[in-house]
């Protein structure tokens, strides 16, 4: 934190102007003996000044220098921004210069982490921070923005604030019985706070499905035997020739993928190799992927060839995605149906015809009723969709069980406080009130350089 850091903050390339920042205490002393023109140790925070980078009598770059000075700034400490003219060559140059002047490159993420560490954001703001600029869709930048703006940390920091409470009110009416002003804690005010607590957590919990939704998507897997209509129906979906289609088995040997939105949430479409007993190594490799992708999938859609009788490898097909979310398209309705459809009751099913176009619409439409897509049409888009965030309100959620359960056996309130106080710090972990150092370096090092 002593060290003064710089790095270019703009993709590489040709460009109309780049941006290296300096963030430090003696940013504004180093950027000051390089640039001419005004004086930057005098000039007023919040302003940008034109002139030149001038090393060693070398005009280096034409530029435009923003001034930001402590303790309003983006770190909390001296920031000064250099816009310079985009492109390879000048960029790297004037960073060259910076570096030789007292600069230290800044480490992925570490101006970020300055502002972490100097109170500027908490964790759930530099997480959405990421989560902006790996956004992909309207909704994910929207819901990444609910977490810059706070949303989400003064949801966490009012549960906080009612546990606190609580904790306070047990201390008070053990040092202070002769204090009448004090709610005195019983095991039934207890249980009612807690219940609220708890309601508010799974809340949280259950609306994080859908956080996880907008920031990741829906993982699809088509999956069948060969030669059902698998590549046919995912270029139909895409309404592009992606996958390679003929009337050979095995065709598709390996993975093809593609995106499609429905209310705005992604679908990463992945055609498979079909799945069958082979003695062909390469098909056997891709017959390998096809499962390892239903595992991963959050969605499979199986598709059966509804002109033919259903067969032993039907039903292995079946047997693989038991436990997965399932949607079944009986392919072939202009043919002759053959398969029994008994066979697939507890699925949702489609029939359709992918040649002929025939009740493709429905697949999206049956899509949305799954996985609610409907319910994200919303300008309320406060979930959290972090996976370090969701594993900490799953243990919170775990501790109230706790407390519930000594609570419902009469345990003295004093001693269930220490598990409240548990309950008061795993919140504060979400935003950042009690870290490890190794958490704060797996975070920031995802960040790019001049982030």
């Amino acid at each position: 934190m002593e060290d003064t850091i710089t790095a270019i903050a703009t993709a590489s390339g040709v460009s109309a102007i780049n941006i290296i920042k300096v963030s430090g205490k003696e940013s504004i002393e180093i950027v000051n003996k390089i640039f001419k023109g005004h004086d930057l140790t005098v000039s007023n925070t919040y302003t940008i000044h034109y002139g030149y980078i001038e090393y060693n009598n070398e005009k280096i770059d034409e530029v435009l220098v923003s001034v930001f000075k402590s303790p309003k700034t983006y770190t909390g400490e001296d920031v000064v921004e250099i816009n310079c003219h985009g492109g390879l060559a000048t960029t790297n140059k004037i960073l060259e210069i910076l570096l030789t002047s007292g600069c230290r490159l800044a480490e992925p993420g570490e101006f970020i982490k300055r502002a972490f560490l100097n109170g500027k954001k908490n964790l759930i703001e530099v997480e959405a921070v990421e989560d902006i600029i790996n956004a992909k869709t309207e909704k994910a930048r929207k819901m990444s923005m609910n977490g810059v703006s706070g949303i989400l940390t003064d949801m966490i920091k009012n549960l906080k604030e009612k546990i606190l409470s609580i904790i306070a009110n047990i201390e008070v009416n053990i040092d202070y019985p002769e204090y009448e002003d004090a709610i005195e804690i019983t095991n039934n005010i207890l249980k009612e706070n807690i219940n609220e607590i708890e309601t508010s957590l799974n809340k949280i919990l259950k609306e994080s499905e859908k956080g996880k939704l907008i920031k990741n998507g829906i993982k699809v897997g088509i999956i069948g035997k060969p030669n059902v209509g698998k590549s046919s129906l995912l270029n139909r979906l895409l309404d592009e020739e992606k996958a390679i289609v003929t009337d050979i088995e095995g065709t598709t040997r390996d993975i093809v993928e593609g995106t499609i939105y429905i209310n705005g949430i992604p679908l990463y479409l992945i055609d498979t190799a079909g799945i069958r007993k082979t003695d062909n190594i390469v098909e056997q490799i891709g017959v390998q992927k096809s499962e390892k992708i239903i595992e991963e999938a959050d969605l499979i859609i199986a598709i059966f060839d509804g002109s033919k009788e259903i067969t032993e490898e039907d039903y292995e097909i079946l047997d693989k995605i038991n436990s997965k979310k399932v949607l079944v398209i009986i392919n072939k309705q202009d043919l002759n149906t053959k398969i029994d459809l008994s066979k697939f009751e507890k699925y949702n099913i489609i029939k359709c015809s992918v040649k002929n176009n025939q009740n493709i619409e429905k697949i999206y439409e049956e899509i949305n009723k799954m996985f609610n897509l409907n319910e994200l049409e919303t300008n309320d888009l406060t979930y959290i969709s972090n996976a370090r965030q969701i594993s900490l309100v799953k243990k919170s959620l775990e501790i109230i069980k706790e407390i519930k359960k000594q609570n419902e056996n009469q345990t003295p309130v004093d001693l269930i406080q220490i598990d409240l106080q548990n309950l008061w710090e795993t919140l504060g972990e979400i935003i950042g009130d009690s870290y490890k150092e190794e958490l704060l370096d797996e975070i920031f090092s995802k960040f790019c350089l001049g982030k």
